[in-house]
């Protein structure tokens, strides 16, 4: 008995705020509007046509959406009945689908109007049925093989909570430079653990007003906004499209008050001409992640939302994910720094050997932490590997100082080796944002004959504005090492970038290898 009444789970944690914030807006996308008690009559709705459809615990539910009402939904009732979420991103191909549908073993799939042909495709073999979202237009797939996700909201007596803390939440498949992914464990004590440490280093209260533009597939979006909002009482409002004449007008709309987005994002705002037409003085907290936001878009940003704080959340999936946190007051300073060690969060720099380096020298971070996956799906080598020495290895590399500060240098597949130099692509984009022509700019490194890897700089020009190759090479010859200049510029019209906003610099290098612009980049 008294195990049983120490049960917690994210579900428990929804009926909580139910409980607290009954009449309080809870969920607002398109024209659906739900109060906390609302969401959560829905989601118990849910959560027994489910289980109509004997989803046990421990069973896996799959879903390949762009946001919504439903996805969220969705997303707390699998977790009421003690069923694991696996959300997919939605950018995927047929034959990346099915392989994570295969590889987790999930037994539904949800799908919506953008994604259900894709679902069909990748579904046939690896699942029992595929059910449709309705999405942030009130549309749903109207296609063969596809059921109304309505046809699962069944009324009746509250649903028990049966998962508890320890239990598996949810299977987060991670990309990176192998050929398949890894699926991160993540039980329902690391999220709720890393809610803990985003509601209270990100000052979230009940008054918040956010909205939501970024994949709710990820993490970031999932984990570390909309999840510790709901936690605490805030009003959320979900869209589909980050898009700066999507997501500008609704901040205006909605007096929002907090705002996250990748760096892209925040400066594609900034470059809309609907970014002076609408009030977006209400805008108080601004929180970014995925890169380092360059210095020059941080004084940009000053100027023109002078009330906005900015926070940057530094993390990965398979810590659920915010690992460290540079505060508002601490950008001054330490623009560039992904700050310190969040609450339960405990995290180093160290050298192959496990040591700690010292300060100012590059190293690999490393975590310990209760926010972390317990392993990767039917991976027990790729474990190993990450949790090596007892603590968890993110592949970032980085320099630590005295008190703490990380500032991230690279990923390590990202560290450009030229002419026996290292050269961190990202200290060489940060001086290109500098330049008064750049809008956007990613730095690779290709191979070289000599050089063996050559710093090759992609960039996107401020509209109305023009220079040259010759001109930006000019710029960082004055300004860096002759080892860290570009030898090859392209100015490009866009950056390619995945659903959440994050430059993909794998394909910037497979177009440039492709067109061989490798080889033959200068110098």
């Amino acid at each position: 008995m008294t195990l049983q009444a120490r049960k917690d789970s994210l579900s428990h944690m929804l009926r909580r705020s139910a409980l607290r914030h009954r009449d309080r807006q809870a969920i607002i996308c398109g024209d659906v509007a739900w109060s906390y008690a609302d969401f959560d009559a829905v989601v118990d709705q849910l959560a027994r046509g489910l289980a109509s459809r004997n989803i046990v615990p421990g069973d896996r539910v799959a879903v390949l959406a762009r946001n919504s009402h439903a996805f969220m939904a969705l997303r707390f009732a699998v977790a009421r009945i003690g069923a694991v979420f696996v959300p997919i991103n939605f950018m995927l191909i047929a034959e990346e689908v099915r392989f994570i549908l295969e590889n987790s073993g999930a037994r539904l799939l949800f799908v919506d109007c953008t994604t259900a042909e894709t679902g069909l495709a990748a579904a046939p073999d690896a699942v029992e049925r595929v059910f449709g979202l309705t999405q942030e237009d009130g549309g749903e797939p109207d296609k063969s093989g596809v059921a109304s996700w309505r046809a699962l909201l069944v009324d009746g007596a509250p649903v028990e909570d049966v998962a508890d803390r320890q239990d598996l939440l949810q299977i987060i498949y991670t990309s990176g430079t192998e050929s398949r992914p890894k699926g991160a464990m993540l039980t329902h004590d690391a999220v709720l653990l890393e809610y803990q440490s985003c509601i209270i280093d990100g000052e979230w209260t009940r008054d918040t007003v956010t909205v939501h533009a970024l994949p709710l597939f990820h993490c970031a979006q999932l984990d570390a906004m909309i999840g510790p909002a709901l936690q605490i009482g805030a009003i959320n409002v979900i869209t589909a499209s980050p898009a700066p004449e999507n997501v500008i007008p609704l901040l205006d709309r909605f007096a929002a008050t907090a705002f996250f987005a990748p760096p892209t994002v925040w400066i594609s705002l900034l470059r809309s001409p609907l970014f002076d037409l609408h009030d977006l003085s209400r805008l108080e907290r601004g929180f970014y992640g995925a890169s380092i936001m360059p210095r020059e878009v941080i004084a940009e940003m000053q100027r023109r939302l002078p009330r906005l704080r900015l926070w940057n959340f530094y993390g990965q999936t398979e810590i659920a994910p915010v690992a460290t946190v540079l505060f508002p007051e601490e950008h001054a300073a330490r623009i560039g720094s992904a700050g310190r060690a969040t609450i339960n969060v405990e995290t180093r720099v160290v050298d192959d050997n496990m040591d700690d380096v010292a300060p100012g020298d590059v190293g690999e971070v490393v975590h310990r932490s209760p926010q972390l996956l317990i392993g990767y799906w039917n991976d027990p080598e790729r474990t190993a590997e990450a949790f090596a020495g007892g603590w968890f290895h993110s592949g970032d590399l980085a320099t630590i100082d005295a008190e703490g500060y990380l500032t991230i240098v690279d990923r390590k597949k990202d560290m450009i080796k030229s002419g026996g130099e290292n050269v961190a692509s990202r200290e060489v984009e940060e001086v290109l944002y500098t330049h008064p022509a750049v809008s956007e700019v990613a730095v690779i490194g290709l191979p070289h004959p000599v050089w063996i890897e050559a710093v090759t700089a992609f960039v996107v020009l401020r509209a109305g504005l023009s220079c040259d190759e010759s001109d930006i090479r000019a710029f960082c010859s004055a300004r860096l090492a002759g080892f860290k200049t570009p030898k090859a510029v392209h100015i490009v019209d866009a950056l390619p970038r995945n659903a959440s906003g994050k430059i993909l610099k794998r394909n910037l290098r497979e177009w440039a290898l492709a067109d061989g612009a490798g080889d033959s980049a200068g110098g």
